[in-house]
Parts: C-alpha cells; sequence; structure tokens
C-alpha cells in the first residue's frame, strides 16, 4: 500500500499525505463531491478533478497489481520466475506492458512453435540461438539439423528440422517485450490512416466522403476523424488500413535480434524475422495500436460530451414561476400543458393554431384565456416541428395583453424519451405521451437540472459519437457529471423528484424513494435534522447528504445554505461575536450589512476545521440560499427567418449553441436546422479547442457563409467581417456558469454567461480548466 501510494503521489503531482487521506474518505464511503466540499482540511483542498483522478488511477493500479499476483503466481508454477524477471513485473504501471512481460508464460493453444517442440525439435532451436552471436563458431545448418530428422515423429528431412527450429525461434522473436514496445511505439509516431471508398460507391453519396481518399497521420489523427473512419469501416462503406514502412521495422528488428556474422545462418534468422513479424506480430500490434488509439478518441470525445453535459444541466433556470409548456404540432396540433411554480401539473389544452382561421382564433382565446386563469409568468416552446411558427401565433397572442409573460423557445431534445420512459409513466399515468412530453419541456424552462436529470445523457443531444464510443465508460462519466452538477447547486429537499434526489452525495435510490414516500406522508420538511426519521437513513447517509440538501422557508436558515449541519456550531459563535440575530439570516438574500469582514477566521480555527472551511461559511452568510447558476438569457429569434429558405449569405443572427464538438459547435439559429460553426470561423485567432470559445446554451451572435438546402447544411461565423475583432455573444447578469470547485476560472471564455466588470462573485472554472490546470502540474 505504501508504495501504491508513493507512486500515486509522484503521479499526481500531491504529497503523499493527501493520497493517503483522500484513499482513507473513498474507502470509508465518503463521495467525491462530499469530501471536495466538506472535507478540505483533510485533503489538502483537493478538487472533485483530482479526486476523480486519483479514485480511477487508484483502480486502475489496484487491478493491475492483482493481476501482477496472478501472473507471478502462475510463471513461479512453471519453475521460470527469475529475480529479474520478478522486478520487471512489479515495476509494471501498465496492462500494455505487463501482458508484453507475460506473452512468453501464458498458457496457449496449439503453435506451430509448441508442434516443432512436441517433435522434440527445441533443441536444435536453442543450438541455433546459441551459435547468434559474433564469436560463435561456423555452424553448419544442415549437418546440425541432420542429427533431428525422425520420420516417427514427422520431421521427414533437414528442411522439416530447421523449418520447425525457425518456427520456434519465431515464436520467441514475437514475443520479446522490448521489441513489441519498440513496435508500438513506431505505429503510434510513423504509421498513417489510410481509407478508401469503392468506385462503385457514387461520390457524393455518402456521409463519409471525405474519407474516399484520405490519409492521416497516427499521431495527428483528430478523435472525431478517427471514430468516423471506425464507424464507416464498420458499416463497409470503406476500407481502413493502418499503412506504415514495413522493412523499416525489419531493418529494427533484425538490428536488435541477429548478432552472427556467418552469411547462412544471418539468412536464416532474416527469414524467421520476417516470417515473426508478418505472422505473429504485425495483425495483432496494429490491432493494440488501433485500440489505444480508439481508448484515446474515446476519452476525448467523452470528455467533450461532459462539458456539454455540465453547461446543458447547469444552464441558468427562467425560475420556478407558474408556466405554459407547448409541444408544437401542425396537423395534430400544439399541446399545451400548465404548471405551477412547483412544476406541478396543472391543465392540458389542445389546440391547432396551423389550420383554418376558425380554428386559429379559438386557439388564441384559448390561450390568452389560460394565461390569465393560470396568471402564467413563463411560456415554453418546444422548438422542433412547427416551433417557429408556433412562436409567431404566441407573439400574436401576447401582443394586446398588458402583463406579457416571458416567452422562450426551449430545446425539447429527449422530451419524447422522457415522456415514454418508466419514470414519466409513473409520474403521470393517466397522461397521453405528447401532454408528458409537454409538461417536460416547461420544466425544463423553470429548472433545466431538476427536470434534465431524469432522461438518459445519452438522449439529450450534446454528444459526439456518442454511440461509437467505450458505453461503459461513457455511462460512468456521464453519471459522475450530473453528480458533480446536482450536488454543486444543491437540490430542494421538498421539491426534489426521487430521480434528482437519487444523485445527491450518500443518497441510494432506496433512500431517494423513502425521502419523498417520507415527504408525501408527512408534509414538507421544516429541517435537516428530519431526515433521520426517514427509514434506513442513518447517521453516515445523513452526512454525507445533508450539506447538498436545501430546505426553504424552514425553521432555520442555515438549512437553506451548503453549510454543513456539522459546522452551525461554528455559525452560531461567529454571528454571536458579531452581535447578529442568526434569524436573520432568512430575511434577505444578501445580508450587505452583515460585518462579515471583520471575522478573524484563527479565532474559530479547529483540528477540523480550517480557513478553507471557514471561507466557505463565510461565502454562504453573504448569500444565504443564492443559486450558483447563471441569470438567465434567451436568443431572440428574428421573426422573419423561420426556414432555411429565409436564410441569405451574410445575415447576422442571434442564436443559442446547442452542441460543441472537436471540430466546431452547432448553433440553433430559429430555423429548425442547426448550423455548425467551424472551429475556423469561431473566433478571429487560432483556437486549439472549441470549449475555449462556446459553450452549450450560449447566446452567440453568428453570420450566415453558406446554404445548402439540398443537404440541409448550414455554414456560419462568429468571425467579425473585417477580421480585426471576435463576434460578440450575450452578456448575463451574474457570474459564469457554475462548475467543480476548483481554485483557478477559465480564461478565453465566451461573454454569454460572463461576470459584469463591477461583480464581486469570482466565475466558477469549467471542468476542462481543472483538466488543463490539473494536468500541467
Amino acid at each position: 500500500m505504501a508504495d501504491l501510494t508513493q507512486l500515486l503521489a509522484t503521479e499526481l503531482d500531491l504529497p503523499a499525505r493527501q493520497i493517503d487521506a483522500a484513499l482513507a474518505l473513498l474507502n470509508e464511503g465518503a463521495t467525491v463531491p462530499f469530501i471536495a466540499r466538506y472535507r478540505k482540511e483533510r485533503t489538502g483542498g483537493m478538487d472533485e478533478v483530482q479526486l476523480r483522478s486519483l479514485q480511477e488511477r487508484y483502480a486502475y493500479l489496484t487491478e493491475l497489481a492483482d493481476r501482477k499476483q496472478t501472473i507471478l503466481k502462475s510463471i513461479a508454477d512453471q519453475g521460470k520466475l527469475t529475480k529479474e524477471l520478478e522486478a520487471k513485473i512489479r515495476a509494471c504501471t501498465q496492462k500494455t506492458e505487463l501482458e508484453d512481460l507475460y506473452l512468453p508464460y501464458k498458457p496457449k493453444r496449439r503453435t506451430r512453435a509448441t508442434i516443432a517442440k512436441e517433435k522434440g525439435l527445441e533443441p536444435l532451436a536453442d543450438r541455433l540461438a546459441d551459435h547468434n552471436r559474433p564469436d560463435a563458431p561456423v555452424l553448419n545448418l544442415s549437418q546440425a539439423a541432420a542429427e533431428f530428422v525422425n520420420p516417427e515423429a514427422g520431421v521427414e528431412n533437414t528442411e522439416d528440422a530447421l523449418k520447425g527450429a525457425a518456427d520456434i525461434l519465431a515464436e520467441a522473436v514475437a514475443e520479446r517485450a522490448d521489441l513489441r514496445a519498440w513496435v508500438r511505439d513506431y505505429l503510434l509516431k510513423s504509421g498513417v490512416f489510410q481509407s478508401r471508398i469503392d468506385d462503385k460507391i457514387p461520390a457524393g453519396s455518402t456521409k463519409f466522403e471525405l474519407y474516399r481518399q484520405y490519409d492521416n497521420p497516427v499521431s495527428k489523427i483528430a478523435p472525431h476523424n478517427l471514430l468516423a473512419l471506425l464507424r464507416g469501416q464498420r458499416e463497409d462503406v470503406l476500407s481502413l488500413e493502418l499503412a506504415f514502412d514495413t522493412d523499416a521495422v525489419l531493418r529494427h528488428l533484425e538490428s536488435s535480434v541477429i548478432r552472427t556474422r556467418e552469411p547462412e545462418l544471418r539468412q536464416f534468422y532474416q527469414d524467421l524475422i520476417q516470417d515473426a513479424f508478418a505472422r505473429l506480430m504485425k495483425t495483432s500490434l496494429v490491432n493494440t495500436v488501433i485500440a489505444e488509439k480508439k481508448a484515446w478518441a474515446d476519452e476525448e470525445s467523452i470528455q467533450t460530451f461532459e462539458a456539454n453535459l455540465r453547461d446543458l444541466l447547469l444552464a441558468p433556470p427562467a425560475g420556478m414561476k407558474p408556466t405554459i409548456a407547448i409541444d408544437p404540432g401542425f396537423r395534430t396540433g400544439c399541446k399545451v400543458a400548465v404548471i405551477d411554480q412547483t412544476g406541478q401539473f396543472l391543465h392540458y389544452e389542445a389546440i391547432f393554431p396551423h389550420q383554418v382561421q376558425a380554428q386559429r382564433e379559438k386557439a388564441a382565446a384559448t390561450l390568452a384565456g389560460l394565461i390569465q386563469k393560470y396568471e402564467v409568468a413563463l411560456i415554453a416552446i418546444g422548438n422542433g416541428t412547427a416551433g417557429r411558427e408556433t412562436e409567431a401565433f404566441v407573439n400574436e397572442v401576447l401582443q394586446p395583453l398588458s402583463q406579457k409573460p416571458t416567452k422562450v423557445m426551449v430545446n425539447e431534445a429527449g422530451a419524447s424519451v422522457y415522456s415514454a420512459s418508466e419514470v414519466a409513466i409513473a409520474e403521470f399515468p393517466n397522461l397521453d405521451v405528447t401532454v408528458r412530453g409537454a409538461i417536460s419541456i416547461g420544466r425544463r424552462l423553470q429548472d433545466p437540472l431538476a427536470e434534465l436529470v431524469k432522461i438518459d445523457p445519452k438522449s439529450i443531444g450534446v454528444g459526439q459519437y456518442q454511440h461509437d464510443v467505450d458505453q461503459k465508460r461513457l455511462k460512468q462519466k456521464l453519471a459522475d457529471t450530473v453528480e458533480s452538477c446536482v450536488n454543486y447547486v444543491g437540490v430542494d429537499l421538498n421539491t426534489a423528484s426521487t430521480e434528482l434526489l437519487t444523485y445527491v452525495s450518500g443518497i441510494s435510490a432506496t433512500l431517494a424513494n423513502n425521502i419523498v414516500q417520507y415527504r408525501n406522508e408527512n408534509g414538507a420538511f421544516r429541517d435537516r435534522k428530519a431526515l433521520k426519521k426517514v427509514p434506513k437513513l442513518g447517521p453516515k447517509a445523513f452526512e454525507q447528504a445533508a450539506g447538498f440538501l436545501r430546505i426553504r422557508g424552514g425553521d432555520n436558515p442555515l438549512d437553506n445554505t451548503a453549510v454543513h449541519p456539522e459546522r452551525y456550531g461554528i455559525v452560531a459563535q461567529i454571528l454571536q461575536d458579531l452581535q447578529v440575530n442568526p434569524k436573520q439570516l432568512g430575511t434577505t438574500q444578501e445580508l450587505q450589512g452583515l460585518p462579515l469582514q471583520q471575522v478573524n477566521l484563527k479565532r474559530y480555527i479547529t483540528d477540523e476545521v480550517g480557513e478553507p472551511t471557514l471561507r466557505d461559511i463565510l461565502a454562504e452568510l453573504e448569500k444565504p440560499g443564492r443559486d450558483p447558476r447563471s441569470q438567465f438569457v434567451t436568443a431572440q429569434f428574428r421573426d422573419d427567418i423561420q426556414t432555411m429558405a429565409d436564410l441569405q449569405p451574410g445575415m447576422s443572427l442571434e442564436g443559442v449553441v446547442t452542441n460543441v464538438a472537436n471540430f466546431g459547435a452547432f448553433v440553433d439559429i430559429g430555423v429548425h436546422q442547426d448550423g455548425l460553426v467551424h472551429i475556423s470561423q469561431l473566433a478571429d485567432r487560432f483556437v486549439k479547442d472549441p470549449k475555449d470559445i462556446v459553450k452549450v446554451g450560449q447566446v452567440v451572435t453568428v453570420r450566415v457563409m453558406e446554404v445548402d438546402e439540398k443537404l440541409k447544411r448550414i455554414s456560419l461565423s462568429m468571425r467579425s467581417p473585417d477580421g480585426d475583432g471576435s463576434s460578440q455573444s450575450r452578456p448575463s447578469q451574474k457570474s459564469g456558469t457554475a462548475k467543480p470547485q476548483s481554485k483557478k476560472g477559465r480564461s478565453g471564455q465566451g461573454k454569454s454567461k460572463a461576470a459584469p466588470p463591477n461583480s464581486t462573485t469570482t466565475a466558477a472554472p469549467t471542468l476542462q480548466d481543472l483538466k488543463a490546470k490539473f494536468n500541467k502540474r
């Protein structure tokens, strides 16, 4: 364990004591959000990214250690374990390296080499190997092989004997760990991915046209290009090959293996090396390199998916207000659902504004009546089919009203998935799927995080080749992202759904169900202590969860903050010293008169509580009950631009970023087809990573470059027309989008969620910032 701790400390560039403390907490069942937020003193302030990196690497090295023990035992049982080999095995830090060392000793099916050994040809192979040195005497191969001719064993002549010995030596060469490592490294550095599309497939008839005649170095290929190539190969659209200089590989193998100066023996070795590479090394090593690059491409794509999902989940909420949600439609009409300020379903109507005039007038009267009856403050309109036409209709309805609700086009990706899910059926068993979909659209406007956690992240539409990457890895990383976002924002204990509660630190699916059932039977929770009355919710679960659960309007104002109940005593002491009544905390969102600047933190430091926790407490006291997400903003689509046919090159439009990929960003400009801002068009400077410029949900101004209605492609640009400045994105009124806890903010972030110049709140950094920072350490 000590060796493992030291290795982790070296790899992660952290003191061993911090590694030990974090691992101890993780092994005790503490969650990453809990440790990052409430155990800073024990871990030295490790943030979520560091903790998850530690957790993953620890799991990897633990599996590796178990595998080492299995391999050591296997080799020892064969009587072939030397001290040198044992030291090499114990020093391995990668599974590939370990398996290469084990390969010569790994039990295998009968091969040409094992058959040759069964014929008694191993001594001949040993004699030939012994003469493979510069100072060895000349060996006549035919004479040496003649001793091993044995027709009864299947060795008819000297040629058979030498062929068998070559098979034994070829397998030995192919299983040398150092040679396999060199070839892998050579393929990674010098190999080229080549793809071809058969001429029988007409040009322009496939989405893989870019790869018809395609060559890209293995070392330089982009993740999305590799995943596209592999998909094209899987769908039999293209042929894919990893090309390389075979002669260069053979030259290295020969120089590493052949030591004799004897021409006949050199030729013998050259032949068996060619056989070893072609028959035993090439295919497996090429597949290994492709698998390694695929894993890299998967990781890059999953990181992009993570970042997009995080931005989407942490999108600013419009607020818990009475809302009308409209799922648009032409022939089948628009499904209109009314939900209250807690997200509860109140009423449903189907209206038909896109048919005859009489129906349109009736629909207008119905909608206006619902707005007035339920005192609606928000109108959510799905952005799918008939979305823009429905928005125009709603504008007509709102025009004569004195009090106009805020109208918002809402991305409805995944709403249909939710409406047909078991979660939706359990929540609304008596409602049609179309009504459930409308309710989901309205709720995701009120609070995106609370609603989107009910949907499989892969159905939300912000991934990149999400079905091509490692699905197990993707599921785990997305679950970690959702958990991180939920605990960052905090959860209203009295309104949260079972699905939302499940992501709270320490709350299992069973406990989430028990909490909701207890709430239904006993009414709203008045304080956090009441959680202890929930069946099966013990002290450990309470410790992990309490700080992330909020109670608005409860008995204790601190229950609506991120201050953990275990630190309420310190807060009481601070407030007493400041002569402040604790009940004041519930009277206003920002107690500007609270003299927190006068607090001497050193007075409250204990063995368990240090300055990091105390600073977090003061931050909560400054703004109790605050939502860390940005202030809500929305794009203003042009009324005269509703379809692709309305677009003209040069037009300047406002839109919303719907997805960010390695090659650029997709933007909804209100024409039912997202446009692409290629990475080269994101700014008036070189952009390495699109996530440095834009994020999902960001409101941006774009310029139309090209429109292809046949292929349904829209090319957009965020570069300024004259190239002397980057395009602007709309600023909001509040600090930047919330991210995992860390010590450094993002640079180069787009402006739609940026803090205004006079803001006193520091924008929380993104996941990419944290990873970049951590990787540089």
